[in-house]
């Protein structure tokens, strides 16, 4: 028995094995809406055989996109484009359960979509005032942000839980609150962004009051029928900025509020950092959040093999395994997984033929002839 295609329970949620599509930003909404890429995109995913497959990065307020395309659940017109890709997803995806993960960009918004450079909006571009925890620019020639206000966090931790709100009514299982990569509540937790004076700066229990406000008031929103969880970057790659062991202060507070699961993932923080990138980079931090906080952890990064990933599960070095780009290049990964561990997914009834004993006997047929 394959330990990849064995289920799980993520608070209450049960999931039909351990694989997730992991959110990536597709930059292609309108003013925060999804359009007929989403639906394409997320629907092919839906029968890919993963377990769970996370929306992109979706904003909780209008100038925290990152980009013009980005996702957001800050309108009705956001919630109804979404409710209706989300519905003809699951009408599709068999046992497949579906999350949404919601953040904020913060210094890092206001820039062109990547595949055009991705850099800073210039006047004539449409570019907003962009905040975060200080005025501190994320790089060279970056906006200089705008520091939020004591009365501004409040505001923010609201915009959680609006959007947290309209993401259980469009029917998503998960909530992923995204305090990585360098973006908004990420901000407020390094050192190397906050430079704060107040009770939102200094000292780690300062440092994390903003994101664990968002956590508990969204876990305390939300039905306990949805599972809400956390993706962080436990390392800045950076002397002096955070790090593992303030992770895992951060995540044992989190799993206090009622965190499900953890995503662990790195960097974001500064622009021009160098990352010591190959295959499982990331593996030893969800191994030992796992190991220190007792939390369920997702690894993430340049995890691209089946049996990569059987292992990790197997040695429990992690609960669950993320892919991105790996499903990007080949929608139906799940598949090949299932075939390459002797395991099963959930496929379309009409792919009968390429998945069950009608296309074996075919091709035994073709081949003896």
């Amino acid at each position: 028995m394959s330990h990849l295609f064995e289920s799980i329970a993520i608070g209450n949620v049960e999931l039909p094995n351990r694989i997730t599509v992991a959110p990536m930003c597709q930059y292609s909404a309108v003013d925060g809406s999804a359009t007929d890429w989403h639906l394409q995109h997320l629907s092919q995913l839906a029968y890919s055989g993963a377990g769970l497959v996370m929306v992109e990065a979706t904003a909780v307020e209008r100038r925290g996109r990152i980009t013009h395309g980005d996702m957001g659940l800050y309108s009705d017109d956001n919630e109804a484009s979404l409710k209706k890709v989300i519905d003809a997803a699951r009408r599709l995806g068999g046992p497949t359960r579906f999350g949404i993960q919601i953040g904020h960009a913060g210094r890092k918004a206001s820039t062109d979509v990547p595949w055009v450079g991705g850099a800073p909006l210039k006047a004539g571009q449409d570019p907003w005032q962009t905040v975060s925890s200080s005025a501190i620019a994320f790089g060279e020639n970056w906006h200089i942000p705008q520091a939020l206000s004591a009365i501004d966090i409040d505001a923010l931790v609201a915009a959680f839980v609006a959007a947290a709100h309209r993401a259980v009514r469009i029917g998503f299982d998960v909530i992923e609150i995204h305090s990585a990569h360098g973006y908004l509540l990420h901000q407020f937790l390094s050192p190397l962004a906050n430079r704060r004076e107040d009770n939102y700066g200094g000292p780690l229990a300062n440092r994390m009051r903003f994101p664990l406000a968002v956590i508990e008031a969204v876990r305390s929103a939300v039905p306990n029928h949805v599972a809400v969880g956390l993706r962080v970057s436990a390392t800045d790659w950076v002397e002096h900025g955070w790090d593992l062991t303030q992770t895992v202060e951060y995540v044992r507070a989190a799993k206090k509020l009622g965190i499900a699961y953890v995503c662990a993932s790195s960097g974001g923080i500064r622009a021009n950092v160098s990352v010591p990138v190959e295959p499982g980079y990331q593996l030893p931090f969800a191994e030992e959040i796992k190991k220190q906080t007792g939390a369920i952890t997702r690894a993430v990064g340049l995890i691209t093999d089946p049996h990569q990933a059987e292992s990790i599960i197997a040695n429990g070095q992690a609960d669950l395994i993320a892919l991105a780009r790996a499903f990007l290049d080949d929608p139906r990964w799940g598949w090949r997984a299932a075939d390459a561990l002797g395991a099963k997914a959930h496929f379309p009834s009409q792919y009968f033929q390429v998945r069950g004993e009608g296309w074996r006997r075919f091709r035994d047929q073709i081949a003896n002839r």
